[in-house]
């Protein structure tokens, strides 16, 4: 049962990460689901884990309110209102780190995830994993450098699921609406300080943090067009981690094509080469 169970949670995710939003399940199939679930363990054992998965319910958004001075100034007195906020410390692990963006507090262009990762977690910086070393290769592309572009996700911590014996917690999960909405403010005030001319969501979680919860289903209706957010235009694309798990030359020109679109709605050169990148592979 656990296999199988197994199975079906990677094939929901699998399809997530390719900008699924929804699958189409008889009610035969649900009920045969429940029934398997129900017979495999108890009541009470489901909500506990279901509960302790989640974690603790995050409490309302914050307030954040940014004192006067210079750029540097007051990102880091964001960087210790982030710290010092009761539910994000309350969900970081000893030995863990808060999350707070990364790069030129004068970029032109700002890329957003979702939440932290395993490494992004133990060294405190959004994309230093297998996808953020992707992410560092498709900014090169664009002509830039990583610290040229300001880098961020919607949350500041790893969203948790439950921990083995040894107390690590093994895999991700998607943040929740609460959990976005609590650290959305932070976001924004990350926008305020930098200023950039363009936002770029990275996958279908960072675009419905900012796009709104139930804006779109899957990905593909939003993906590679203008939205606004805040008043700033927002490109919708694929997360970098999508691209390792599809690593086909249909998805890398996909990505490549909203790039070039931010390449020129930023104003950047764009080489023949750089253009006509895919049209010779």
């Amino acid at each position: 049962m656990r296999l199988a169970l197994n199975a079906l949670t990677d094939e929901l995710r699998r399809l997530k990460a390719g900008g699924v939003g929804s699958v189409s399940v008889s009610q035969e199939g649900l009920d045969a689901l429940r029934r398997s679930v129900a017979g495999a363990r108890p009541q009470a054992v489901r909500d506990a884990g279901a509960a302790k998965a989640a974690g603790p319910a995050a409490p309302a958004p914050p307030v954040v309110v940014l004192p006067g001075g210079d750029k540097a100034s007051r990102w880091s007195a964001l960087c210790a209102m982030v710290l010092a906020d009761p539910a994000c410390a309350a969900r970081i692990r000893p030995g863990r780190k808060a999350v707070v963006g990364v790069g030129s507090l004068d970029a032109a262009i700002m890329f957003v995830g979702e939440a932290p990762g395993a490494e992004e977690e133990i060294q405190g910086e959004p994309f230093v994993g297998p996808a953020g070393q992707l992410l560092n290769r498709m900014i090169g592309g664009m002509g830039l450098s990583r610290a040229q572009v300001y880098i961020a996700n919607i949350m500041n911590w790893r969203p948790e699921l439950p921990t083995g014996a040894d107390g690590v917690q093994s895999g991700n999960r998607p943040p929740t609406e609460a959990e976005m909405a609590h650290c959305l403010p932070y976001l924004r005030a990350q926008i305020d300080i930098v200023g950039p001319r363009i936002l770029v969501a990275l996958g279908a979680t960072a675009a419905k943090g900012l796009l709104g919860p139930r804006s779109f289903g899957a990905l593909g209706e939003v993906r590679g067009r203008w939205h606004d957010f805040g008043g700033r235009p927002l490109m919708v694309t694929y997360h970098p981690s999508y691209v390792l798990r599809n690593p086909t030359n249909r998805t890398k020109r996909l990505i490549w094509e909203d790039l070039l679109k931010v390449m020129e709605r930023a104003g950047l050169a764009i080489s023949d080469k750089q253009r006509n990148f895919f049209n010779s592979q």
